[in-house]
């Protein structure tokens, strides 16, 4: 799947069949529910799973929580904007 058409599955009422647990977190997100996002999103125990839990945490403005996640992630908090970073884990993870 293209980032492109990630995008517009976002017109759909549920994720696209075949979505791995991070895509579906972000795919939630996309879709302006963030409380769904998140709870996909603390269900992935791994690094790409911190790595959205640091986002959706930055999103909701709880920046030293979003930190937390961030180093288990492996990853620096980003300078982008929200937008920039979901499409970055987006076309990273497709």
């Amino acid at each position: 799947m293209t980032l492109d058409a990630f995008i517009a599955s976002l017109s759909q009422a549920a994720p696209p069949e075949g979505l791995s647990g991070p895509l579906q977190a972000l795919w939630w997100d996309g879709k302006g529910d963030w409380e769904q996002a998140h709870n996909v999103a603390q269900d992935i125990d791994n690094s790409t799973g911190s790595w959205i839990h640091a986002y959706l945490h930055r999103k909701e403005g709880d920046r030293s929580n979003a930190a937390y996640w961030y180093t288990r992630a492996g990853k620096s908090m980003p300078f982008s904007t929200l937008e920039e970073e979901w499409r970055d884990i987006t076309a990273a993870l497709l």
